[in-house]
């Protein structure tokens, strides 16, 4: 509990809560990694670590990625640095970190992925870059290090389903007896959620049995992304607002998530957390094996 409260203190600042983009904190994103690296095959395991070991390519050095904690939390880390000229250096990358699907419209990815411009569509970019043998050296650890984020990105289900209201983020919210200013719906579940549900009984990296990966890894991109959409909507949102979000009420002000709720949410984020290491490392197998 006192490394959780630190870690709220630490960051409490306005950015922390104030964009959709914002992912997984950092915990979040290295647990995600450590799944996939544990589960991936030994010589996809030597192409990852031949790869990151490329990093400095990137010319980020207050953002090392030559690790896979490292590279996992990387595409966040990078977005306030600028150029020479004093402009963002990585503001494309803006939009890739997550999916605006209203959760109250049918499902679809055409609209939310224009121009490729969001979380699913990027990862299938990455992955094809990984597999071409013409990809630079420096675009391959690039992709890499953005595939290991946005797996981690598309199974925080508010990146992936949303209801008009930036992911969650203008939605105030409290945790338990927890109630900063600024304090919202995406930030619970991108950190003191996640923590909650990562510590919470074993640990979720381990060696995965060929039958658990199959299950939990089965489908596609677009199925993943449905199925987080899906968590958001049947989840995520009624147990904020205490009904159904499209049963036409308006949207409490403020979001209280008791102790008893938060019990029944550690499940479901613990399982979000391990699809998307599973899957990562279905990916990664699939890219680099």
């Amino acid at each position: 509990m006192t490394r959780l409260l630190l870690r709220l203190s630490l960051m409490a600042a306005p950015l922390a809560f104030a964009a959709p983009a914002s992912a997984y904190w950092e915990y979040g994103h290295q647990t995600v990694a450590r799944i996939a690296y544990a589960n991936v095959r030994p010589a996809t395991r030597a192409r990852i670590d031949r790869i990151l070991a490329t990093a400095p390519l990137l010319d980020t050095p207050t953002c090392p990625a030559n690790t896979i904690e490292g590279a996992s939390t990387w595409a966040d880390c990078v977005k306030p640095l600028k150029n020479a000229e004093g402009k963002s250096r990585f503001g494309y990358a803006y939009n890739w970190h997550f999916q605006d699907v209203n959760i109250c419209r049918p499902f679809e990815l055409v609209s939310a992925c224009k121009d490729g411009n969001c979380v699913s569509a990027q990862i299938e970019k990455d992955v094809a870059a990984l597999r071409d043998r013409r990809t630079s050296a420096k675009d391959r650890v690039q992709a890499l290090v953005f595939l290991i984020h946005f797996v981690g990105d598309l199974h925080q289900p508010l990146h992936a389903g949303e209801h008009d209201d930036k992911g969650g983020n203008d939605v105030a919210a409290s945790y338990g007896g927890y109630s900063p200013a600024r304090f919202n719906l995406h930030s619970i579940w991108d950190g003191t959620l996640a923590e909650r549900a990562i510590t919470t009984g074993p640990s979720l990296v381990r060696r995965y049995s060929p039958a658990e990966k199959a299950r939990i890894a089965a489908g596609t991109v677009t199925d993943w992304s449905r199925e987080s959409y899906q968590v958001a909507r049947t989840v995520v949102y009624p147990s904020a607002f205490g009904h159904d979000p499209c049963d036409g009420q308006p949207a409490p002000a403020k979001a209280v998530l008791d102790n008893v709720t938060i019990e029944r949410l550690v499940p479901v984020a613990r399982l979000e957390v391990e699809r998307g290491g599973l899957r990562l490392a279905k990916l990664l197998d699939r890219a680099l094996g």
